[in-house]
């Protein structure tokens, strides 16, 4: 059975940072690109970034680049999200979860990802 547990939010103030993991257990990590999501209330759940399976190649959105950084830690089936300079749009509900094939690319649609986790809430204040 795979479970997918994220962790590390929190209420922030704007300009702060908030560092969130992932961690993944039930499948062979290694081989599975993960991707961070986010939704806002009343909000379509969205892409924030995405890092393949091999660790070789990464992808952001672009309310994200150059603030947030995702990297995996494979011996500890771990994802992380180090997010700097947050703002109060980047309040959300963050989840992670792992692409629904082995060995694929990272995909920018959350239907092409499964096993979510429960969420860590993330508040940015102003």
């Amino acid at each position: 059975q795979v479970q997918v547990v994220e962790a590390g939010g929190g209420l922030v103030q704007a300009g702060g940072s908030l560092r969130l993991s992932c961690t993944v257990s039930g499948l062979t990590f290694d081989d599975y690109s993960m991707g961070w999501f986010r939704q806002a209330p009343g909000k379509e759940r969205e892409i924030v970034s995405c890092i393949i399976w091999s660790g070789g190649s990464t992808y952001y959105a672009d309310s994200v680049k150059g603030r947030f950084t995702i990297s995996r830690d494979n011996a500890k089936n771990t994802v992380f999200l180090q997010m700097n300079s947050l703002k109060p749009e980047d309040t959300a509900m963050y989840y992670c979860a792992p692409r629904s094939l082995p060995r694929a690319a990272c995909n920018v649609y959350n239907r092409q990802y499964r096993y979510w986790g429960q969420g860590t809430q993330v508040t940015v204040s102003s």
